[in-house]
């Protein structure tokens, strides 16, 4: 993952950034509250997400004047956008808890997520068209499937339950292209996991939002597979700099 750095200093950064981050976020779970629905503090929560932007631009910085620098800056543009979603579902910026809000900035984010892909396997041949096409296929139906039994299933309709689907497909989208990037190189199949925690987490998040969803912890389930997801997604740029810098 960090042998694309040449500078030490680099690798031990973000190494260090990664140490930070699972500290938060597990941490966070450890030294919790009694809460039934959630153990983590959401302080915990908001520095795990904020360090995960800081390790994507330092990606970034690290990358300038190298072919992967555009992966490293969509991916990094893309996670601040999931951390103002982060935010906003916290109640934490002006106007308090927003979760249509939320939702725009997750999707804003992967929208970024998406075109990183796209770019990065056109420029490297991970674009075989029946692994991309057939996994980004089979996702959407695993996403729409997710959709209807944890979200729309049982519920009276309502605007929102059917926001929650494009969003549902669109996060199958995002993780549909990284396991066709997983299957061509077994290096993004961390990726490929990451990108399908984040659909999980997700839908578990929509089914408690717009359905009742609840079971014990639920909030600390949604952020265990959240903060993993994007963790993977952002340390994926290590990777794709390998890779290109093979290929270029």
């Amino acid at each position: 993952m960090f042998t694309a750095l040449i500078q030490t200093p680099q690798r031990y950064w973000l190494i260090g950034l990664l140490i930070v981050w699972a500290i938060l976020l597990f941490g966070g779970f450890i030294i919790g509250t009694g809460d039934p629905a959630r153990r983590m503090p959401t302080w915990t929560r908001m520095a795990s997400s904020a360090t995960l932007v800081v390790a994507a631009y330092s990606w970034y910085l690290f990358s300038r004047g190298t072919a992967g620098s555009g992966y490293a800056l969509l991916i990094a543009v893309g996670m601040t956008f999931g951390f103002i979603g982060d935010l906003w579902l916290a109640g934490l910026l002006p106007g308090g808890r927003n979760v249509i809000g939320g939702i725009v900035a997750f999707g804003i984010g992967h929208i970024f997520y998406i075109i990183a892909f796209l770019r990065f396997s056109n420029e490297t041949g991970l674009d075989d068209p029946m692994k991309r096409w057939g996994s980004l296929l089979i996702w959407l139906l695993i996403g729409a499937l997710g959709w209807y039994f944890i979200v729309f299933r049982g519920q009276e309709p309502s605007i929102v339950t059917w926001v929650a689907l494009p969003y549902a497909l669109l996060l199958a989208s995002t993780a549909g292209l990284a396991t066709g990037m997983g299957l061509q190189d077994s290096h993004f199949i961390p990726l490929a996991i990451g990108a399908a925690l984040f659909l999980l987490s997700d839908l578990i998040l929509a089914g408690e939002l717009f359905a009742g969803l609840s079971f014990p912890l639920i909030g600390d389930v949604i952020w265990l597979t959240y903060g993993p997801a994007q963790m993977l997604i952002v340390y994926s740029i290590g990777y794709a700099l390998a890779r290109l810098a093979r290929t270029v």
